[in-house]
């Protein structure tokens, strides 16, 4: 019988050798062991705690072993992430993490590496976390090496974050950003406007007027007595979708695409806003695997929504459009709270091809609109080369041609409660949203219309 550790660390070591996704393959492996809710619980804690501090584990596990943590059997390394994890950040009982991690290691490597794994968790275990952090900090080189070690952020992301905050004059706010990076969100849903209501007894989200929040428990059983109409989605995301579709009346028979769809949250909130309104949504999405999830997506809203398998920037040209959504591909650093890997995952020099990406993406679907037509281009991402940046290359290459829509009033004309969304200090139309001010994932979002052709 597969234990809830023996799920983390297969989950942590596929999150490593193959960069799978912890939120696409957890509950996969916690179903496929037949885990009980308590079980599913406990793996679910070890695997997110685990991914989320990665950095920080290292480098207590490099003082502890005395080598630095990349000189360690890989699945070695994995097995002292999860025991550190326990010992550090859990109630398991000292003596039960480093057993089960020595028996980990003995399945994952063998018997010869029992020895150097138990003498380092016994290491480990002799200081608690706030003690290790001490030790660790005091041989760092910068300030900003210390709140790496201590917030479980790369200094990279740490920098870019603060840059970002600074923007609106907030750099102030930056370690309460990054403790809200390290906190499981709670599960928001959505409740597809004008195919369901959101259910009786449920808390409804304070800023998005259709979404919801659990009491408690699997929402699987929800999503699946409702055929999908009601639904997981962060609360940003659903701002997101809807900051396009109510940034200006719609007209009926208007023609909308998605263009970056996967994997289809925004897609079914934007086919239902365009079925209840008397629009047609078409989507797109390059990977096929990743297009599947966008038909699941947009199963419960009666109507045809087709769903291309292209790539997003010919796709946008083979039509003309009055509202285009392009979520782009990003870094990924504004949603660090649903996926602690991806903090590790990405490097300074995966952005300069991003945002090559992004604009050329930007730039198609501007291509793509009819005159008066909305884009809004979506990162979740608050990194300014990702957000701004881009935006500025877009708008150089159209002079003239396209006028920012104000996107915090359009969010706050939407949301149920007052937004604080300051002004960036470049003077755009830019809303930022963030985890430690809004409990949303740190989406970005820009409206561009283009301007009417002069006669």
């Amino acid at each position: 019988m597969t234990t809830a550790r023996e799920v983390a660390f297969d989950v942590i070591s596929a999150v490593r050798s193959t960069d799978a996704y912890a939120n696409l393959l957890l509950p996969r492996e916690i179903e496929r062991a037949g885990l009980s809710s308590a079980d599913a619980g406990l793996a679910t804690e070890l695997t997110y705690g685990t991914l989320r501090r990665i950095g920080t584990y290292d480098a207590i596990i490099a003082a502890a072993a005395g080598r630095a943590a990349d000189a360690i059997d890989p699945p070695v390394l994995d097995a002292l992430r999860l025991g550190a994890h326990q010992l550090l950040a859990t109630r398991v009982p000292p003596h039960a993490a480093v057993n089960e991690t020595v028996e980990l290691v003995r399945q994952a490597a063998g018997r010869r590496a029992t020895g150097f794994a138990n003498a380092v968790m016994r290491r480990v275990s002799e200081c608690d976390e706030a003690e290790w952090l001490a030790q660790i900090e005091a041989d760092a080189r910068s300030d900003d090496e210390k709140l790496a070690v201590r917030y479980a952020h790369p200094v990279w992301v740490i920098r870019a974050l603060r840059r970002a905050l600074a923007a609106e004059g907030r750099a102030e706010e930056l370690t309460a950003l990054l403790d809200a990076d390290n906190a499981p969100p709670a599960v928001t849903m959505t409740a597809l406007p004008g195919i369901a209501d959101i259910p009786e007894g449920m808390t409804p989200t304070t800023q998005s007027p259709i979404g919801f929040r659990l009491a408690g428990g699997d929402p699987e059983p929800l999503i699946r007595s409702s055929q999908g109409a009601l639904r997981v989605q962060d609360e940003g995301s659903q701002l997101a979708a809807l900051a396009l579709s109510r940034a200006t009346p719609v007209r009926a028979g208007e023609r909308w695409l998605d263009l970056c769809a996967a994997p289809g949250g925004k897609t079914a909130v934007l086919a239902a806003e365009a079925h209840l309104h008397g629009a047609s949504l078409e989507a797109n999405e390059l990977s096929p695997a990743r297009a599947r999830l966008v038909r699941t997506s947009v199963a419960a809203v009666p109507g045809d929504v087709p769903v291309s398998e292209e790539d997003g920037r010919t796709r946008a040209g083979r039509g003309v459009y009055d509202r285009i959504l392009v979520d782009a591909p990003c870094t990924g650093l504004g949603a660090l709270r649903r996926r602690p890997e991806a903090r590790w995952r990405k490097t300074p020099g995966d952005v300069p091809e991003l945002t090559s990406l992004q604009a050329e993406l930007l730039a198609a679907a501007v291509q793509a609109l009819s005159p008066g037509g909305i884009v809004a281009y979506v990162t979740c991402s608050p990194h300014l080369a990702e957000t701004t940046g881009v935006v500025a290359e877009v708008e150089r290459q159209f002079p003239g041609r396209l006028e920012q829509l104000d996107a915090r009033a359009v969010i706050s004309d939407v949301s149920l409660t007052p937004v604080d969304l300051p002004a960036p200090a470049d003077g755009s139309g830019r809303a930022q949203l963030w985890p430690h001010r809004h409990g949303t994932d740190a989406m970005s979002i820009t409206l561009l219309r283009r301007v009417a052709d002069q006669t």
